[in-house]
């Protein structure tokens, strides 16, 4: 009887599937262990080998769980909306709700193919308005709620409506404006207008106008990581800043809770620095600079104030208010120049600069202690979004305000001694200060607080703790994502009754951008008539949440039962890319901690434990195509002979080559060009290439020759990242057709550990496909049929089993899926030459096989005579006492020569053991018949005969 895979799994498939064998209720006596994957954006022709590595590993987290005994919820969806969907079927010419459902489709059957374990009632689809109703309807609950700072906590705004009411906002002061303050009186004359400008500023989300990349040419807005040097990533169009209303979260009320919350939960310490570094919490001070012959103020905030006497210029970004206020006639038309090439170019791109740039203002700040004119530049290497927009800069200290001095030629004041070497910053907080007036003779993080005081003294500073993370934006000029409940009446934000919802997105058969940079929904005369936000929500909104919805997909009356978050709880293991770290984890934090406060949920972290999965590289496969004037068929050399090709030997070797394939006995060649071309490493075994494939693979190769390496053509190759560009993608269904999924999904994670990246290479497969037809033929003879029997286990069986189980469960458990291979492989290998048939034994082997190869594992359940499902099978527990080693094998040396080995138990006797080694045959050999002076037993060690 065969291992025939195809037939195997096809047939336990379609069980598991009429069984409903994967569903899972919110009502059960078991504990529950909730296991999530981040679920894929369905933007694409469908997955490659790459995108299931971190599936494989929840899925059989999940399996092994469930044999644990634990009710384990593993759900799957699709973030649907968004950005690269939408893009997808623009490059496609298709509408994004058909490339979407088609794209789920091919998903959908791939992710079937390699048999996970979701529960696939529980599907989520962003772009479903049964699943973005609710997102539409947490959005009015942000809408609707403020930070109270006095509880630390979101609350209803109706409370702080009726704090307006009684005492003003004095005890609140305004977030989004801190120069809003009024009385209780005040705010009852206020017209509604000006109640709900105010309201806004305080508001959890909440609308304003915000800079974007505005692309003419295409019609758009595009993200910072579609603009490269000041052009559209996508044509090359020339791109600039545009104010547009924009919709924010006030994520920064939440900043001191997202550092605190990284200290509860198990995430990878490189994952928590990622994080805390975007929050970037900082302690200094907010101080006013007057600006010369001016009433304006220059608004500065440093975690440096010691330094403040070594202040030798100010620097302000481009985009601040104050750069058309202060700059002086003279400067006008080159602050001008400077600040439109400024607005080509994206944050990122000015965050990763290195060459120095800026401009003078003309104007002037005063040192507020000293009267001194500190000279103003603008410089793009200060951004508008973090802190106040504005820098005070002390070259001495501060390596990028040392290099802008040096570049213009700008004093550099040393305050800090000998600590200066005139050559390079120094940042250090350790050195005394001198040249800083009241400061002088201190060591600095000593004069950090005095200098704090006296700027409140003076009442032209304040302490304050500053947040690199700015308020998230919360709207895209885009078709496809959930639309705003939100209807404009005369110019209020004013939410949609929620037995309204949810808000359809309109279906239209084409769309384009709107004017000025507003999105496709303004251009819908239906939509406008109604008076409806035109923005919709960005692709993080629906994936800030989904896991939750999981927990009770179906319901109609609320976003999920208090009763079912209550029982499902945290997310116990997430999976998934690190790329997703900030934006979407910080994001889902935020909201979770917004229902916590809101009473919707009982916990305030989603996540317990974060896994990141690492990448599955490509190893790309080159063909190296001999560059000659002929127009005829191309020529490729195999990489050894490519290699050599400038060398004389080489020369001479391609150039008699060539001059055969061509005819052409007078062909020469000065030098050879050698070009490396990508080809298609599913036509590659190894390294060498399928020629007839090749030739078959694109047109323009169809009459291609090839110098060849022993009759072989050789490839050469790289690792990179998997892409249909390059040509090393995979498909799982290939794979999964040729060699199964059990093979498949044991293979992936045999590569190497989970969380680290690695190339691919299809070659290793067939190891794995090996070892799955040896642990076949410990059941089945493929002459005999089968060989199992019921015969009692020896100890020696029982010991290599419950050895097997340690070893997977202790790799399982540490998420070594790869050394849980090699246990199995180890375990067969054993079983094998003890040729060990027993049903006690295997049925164990089958058990703790099941979360990595399910199929077989179910096919050989039942094959040794059980009826129930193995995937409701008990984990085995392993019996100690097998494990406990009874003897120990000893070298056994003549003279110290080891000669032989003997099995001797671990309390043998000095007696016993002189008797089993002068009965032994090949001691007696050495021996030739004579008595041994001594025999030397070190207990645990050796033996050694003095003869």
């Amino acid at each position: 009887m065969e291992y025939n895979f195809s037939d195997i799994e096809k047939k336990w498939q379609e069980y598991w599937t009429k069984n409903g064998s994967y569903k899972v209720s919110n009502d059960s006596p078991k504990p529950k262990y909730y296991v999530l994957d981040m679920f894929p954006y369905p933007s694409g022709a469908g997955l490659h080998v790459g995108h299931p590595l971190g599936y494989i590993a929840s899925d059989i987290f999940a399996r092994y769980k469930r044999l644990k005994g634990f009710n384990v919820l593993h759900p799957m969806g699709y973030d649907a909306f968004g950005l690269p969907a939408e893009q997808y079927a623009i490059d496609h010419g298709i509408h994004p709700a058909v490339s979407t459902a088609a794209n789920i489709e091919n998903f959908r059957q791939q992710m079937d193919n390699m048999a996970f374990c979701f529960d696939w009632d529980r599907e989520v689809r962003t772009s479903d308005p049964n699943y973005y109703k609710w997102t539409q309807w947490i959005f009015l609950q942000l809408f609707d709620s403020w930070y109270d700072r006095k509880q630390n906590k979101a609350v209803p705004l109706a409370d702080l409506i009726t704090t307006f009411e009684k005492e003003g906002n004095k005890a609140h002061p305004c977030p989004g404006d801190a120069s809003i303050q009024f009385t209780a009186e005040e705010w009852k004359s206020f017209d509604n207008r000006r109640q709900q400008d105010i309201l806004m500023n305080y508001r959890l989300a909440f609308c304003g106008y915000g800079e974007v990349n505005w692309c003419e040419a295409l019609g758009t807005v595009l993200a910072n990581d579609e603009v490269v040097n000041g052009v559209s990533e996508r044509g090359g169009f020339p791109v600039v800043k545009k104010k547009l209303r924009q919709w924010y979260l006030r994520i920064t009320d939440y900043a001191d809770r997202l550092l605190e919350g990284l200290e509860t939960v198990d995430f990878s310490d490189a994952m928590k620095e990622m994080q805390t570094n975007w929050i970037g919490k900082s302690f200094g001070a907010e101080i006013d600079f007057d600006i010369f012959r001016t009433d304006e103020k220059l608004k500065v905030y440093t975690t440096r104030p010691d330094t403040l006497f070594g202040v030798d210029f100010m620097v302000i970004a481009p985009e601040h208010a104050l750069v058309n206020l202060i700059t002086t006639d003279q400067q006008r038309g080159a602050v001008e120049e400077y600040v439109a090439y400024v607005n080509s170019r994206s944050e990122r791109e000015r965050m990763a600069e290195k060459k120095i740039s800026g401009c003078f203002t003309g104007a002037y700040a005063i040192h507020p202690f000293n009267g001194r004119h500190i000279p103003i530049w603008t410089s793009e290497y200060v951004l508008a979004g973090y802190g106040t927009g504005a820098i005070m800069a002390v070259p001495c200290g501060d390596e990028r305000d040392f290099k802008f001095a040096r570049h213009f030629g700008l004093d550099i004041t040393n305050i800090i001694g000998d600590a200066y070497n005139g050559e390079e910053a120094n940042p250090t907080k350790d050195a005394v200060l001198e040249n800083s007036d009241f400061l002088d003779g201190l060591v600095m993080k000593d004069a950090i607080v005095i200098a704090i005081r006296r700027l409140e003294e003076k009442g032209i500073g304040i302490r304050k703790v500053n947040f690199r993370m700015r308020d998230a934006a919360f709207s895209r000029q885009r078709y496809w994502g959930e639309p705003f409940p939100i209807v404009w009446e005369n110019g209020i934000a004013t939410p949609l009754d929620i037995k309204n919802l949810p808000l359809e997105l309109p279906h239209v058969e084409k769309y384009g951008p709107g004017p000025e940079g507003e999105g496709p929904l303004s251009n819908v005369p239906a939509w406008t008539a109604r008076h409806l936000e035109t923005n919709t929500m960005p692709g993080y909104a629906g994936s800030s949440w989904y896991f939750l919805r999981y927990m009770d997909p179906h319901n109609q009356e609320e976003f999920c039962s208090r009763k079912a978050s209550d029982y499902w709880n945290q997310v116990d293991l997430y999976i998934g890319g690190s790329e997703h770290a900030v934006g979407h984890l910080l994001y889902s934090r935020m909201w979770t901690k917004f229902l916590y406060d809101r009473n919707l949920i009982g916990y305030e972290e989603p996540y317990k434990r974060l896994v990141n999965q690492g990448m599955i590289q490509g190893s790309s496969r080159f063909v190296y195509r001999i560059e000659t004037k002929s127009s005829g068929a191309p020529i490729f050399a195999s990489q050894g002979i490519a290699g050599i090709a400038n060398t004389p030997e080489g020369h001479e070797l391609i150039t008699l080559a060539v001059r055969n394939i061509l005819n052409d006995p007078n062909l020469s060649f000065e030098s050879i060009g050698i070009t490396p071309i990508h080809v298609d490493v599913n036509i590659v075994d190894g390294n060498e290439l399928d020629t007839e494939a090749f030739k078959k693979w694109r047109a323009e190769y169809a009459n291609a020759q090839f110098i060849l390496e022993e009759g072989k053509y050789f490839c050469g190759s790289e690792v990179e990242k998997m892409s249909k560009s390059k040509f090393n993608t995979v498909n799982p269904n290939d794979l999964v057709a040729k060699y199964g999924a059990d093979t498949f999904r044991m293979y992936e994670m045999f590569l190497g550990p989970v969380e680290q990246s690695k190339p691919w290479d299809t070659k290793g497969i067939e190891g794995v496909h090996r070892f799955l037809r040896k642990l076949w033929r410990l059941f089945f003879d493929e002459t005999k049929g089968k060989v199992w029997t019921t015969e009692a286990p020896k100890d020696a069986e029982w010991k290599c089993i419950y050895q097997t189980i340690k070893k997977v469960e202790e790799a399982t458990e540490r998420f070594s899926f790869n050394t849980g291979v090699s246990a199995f492989m180890i375990g067969v290998n054993e079983l094998t030459d003890l040729k060990c048939y027993k049903k006690d034994v295997l049925e164990k082997l089958v058990i703790i096989l099941t979360p990595y190869a399910p199929h077989v594992a179910e096919e050989l359940w039942h094959a040794l005579g059980n009826e129930t499902s193995v995937l409701d099978a008990s984990y085995p527990k392993v019996e100690e006492k097998y494990l406990v080693e009874s003897s120990k094998n000893y070298p056994v040396a003549i003279n110290g020569k080891t000669r032989t080995e003997l099995n001797i138990a671990l309390d043998a006797t000095q007696q016993q053991v002189e008797e089993m080694v002068l009965a032994d045959e090949i001691v007696k050999k050495w021996l030739e018949g004579n008595a041994p002076k001594r025999v030397v037993y070190v207990k645990n060690k050796m033996i050694n005969v003095v003869v």
